[in-house]
């Protein structure tokens, strides 16, 4: 009997399976950041083309540096504050840009501060929105996929030093598209202040997490209960006012998040299930905001609210296939040997 095609000596992965969760991620950051969010409609999926090397590279650098360094959620959330700030400082410009995010958008004006050129709740909006839906969703669900190497480097140092050639030269297209159409460019004093923030943020990502925290008293919630309230979280922050108290709201709403589900995640019985019911929840805010948006910005034909809704129906499928594979690991676990 000859051997699998995709398996090589020794009973390891071929090529191909092995880097197969980086391929899926490369693709999967940019669908769910900006099409399942309906800010790129489903008629540009060519788009995919120009996208993937930034969103997908920057989030297999992000999770393959913290998996390198034995690092978890924490480090990623914060490297993923860090991509933020550098997608919308540095490479699209987008915070610093007076022009609005599309006809009608007042959300810079409301929370302008003048000395530095930007929006607060810009700022926050963009900094916690591709924390969450560009890097930590993504990487959340296709970890899910392949639980045998969820936490373990799925490219060796070449395919990770090829994978940030692409990010750099995806994000010099980027820019110099978006440069080309708009005519803007930031100050240097401003793109010095974001360069500055985007260290601090790195620096700060592998100073948290260091040592592991003790686990507390008594079991973690059901996942669906985990789910829920990712849900009721992501929704209530894309929901808030775009004024000071909304930015002061959604400020207060990731702080509590944050302590409530690092308290969950230390209790007993935390696993795979509950991180995929997290950015579950997160995903169907993203799902019902992509219609949404589609209306805001012109763009709900029939063909594009047809192609919202298969990729809301194939963003379902995926998460099943991986909550179901989760939940077959975990009982493997419990059984034992």
């Amino acid at each position: 009997m000859t051997r699998p095609a995709q398996a090589a000596p020794g009973g390891r992965p071929g090529p191909l399976r092995r880097v197969a969760p980086a391929l899926g991620l490369f693709l999967l950051s940019p669908l769910v950041a900006e099409y399942l969010l309906g800010n790129v409609p489903p008629s540009e999926l060519w788009g995919l083309v120009v996208l993937a090397p930034m969103y997908g590279g920057g989030a297999i650098i992000i999770r393959e540096v913290t998996r390198r360094a034995g690092r978890g959620w924490p480090t990623i959330i914060l490297l993923g504050c860090a991509y933020g700030v550098l997608e919308a400082t540095l490479i699209d410009q987008t915070l610093f840009n007076p022009a609005p995010l599309f006809e009608g958008d007042v959300s810079r004006g409301s929370t302008l501060i003048p000395a530095l050129g930007f929006s607060a709740v810009n700022a926050l909006g963009f900094t916690v929105g591709h924390a969450v839906w560009s890097i930590g969703v993504p990487i959340a669900v296709v970890e899910t996929l392949v639980p045998r190497r969820a936490t373990t480097p799925w490219l060796g140092i070449p395919g990770l030093l090829f994978t940030c050639v692409v990010f750099v030269l995806g994000s010099l297209v980027l820019f110099g598209g978006i440069r080309d159409d708009s005519g803007f460019m930031a100050s240097p004093p401003q793109r010095i202040g974001a360069a500055a923030v985007v260290v601090l943020l790195a620096v700060a990502a592998f100073l948290v997490g260091w040592r592991s925290r003790p686990a507390k008293d008594g079991r973690s919630p059901k996942p669906w209960l985990v789910g829920t309230a990712g849900f009721v979280a992501s929704a209530a922050f894309v929901a808030r006012p775009e004024d000071w108290w909304g930015t002061a709201a959604g400020i207060a709403l990731i702080a509590v998040t944050a302590v409530v589900v690092g308290r969950w995640s230390r209790g007993d019985g935390w696993g795979a299930t509950h991180r995929l019911a997290l950015a579950g929840g997160a995903l169907l805010t993203q799902a019902f905001l992509g219609f949404l948006l589609l209306f805001l910005h012109g763009t709900a034909t029939t063909a594009n609210l047809i192609g919202q809704t298969v990729l809301v129906l194939g963003a379902l499928a995926l998460f099943l296939v991986a909550h179901r594979g989760a939940r077959e690991a975990g009982e493997a676990r419990e059984a034992g040997p």
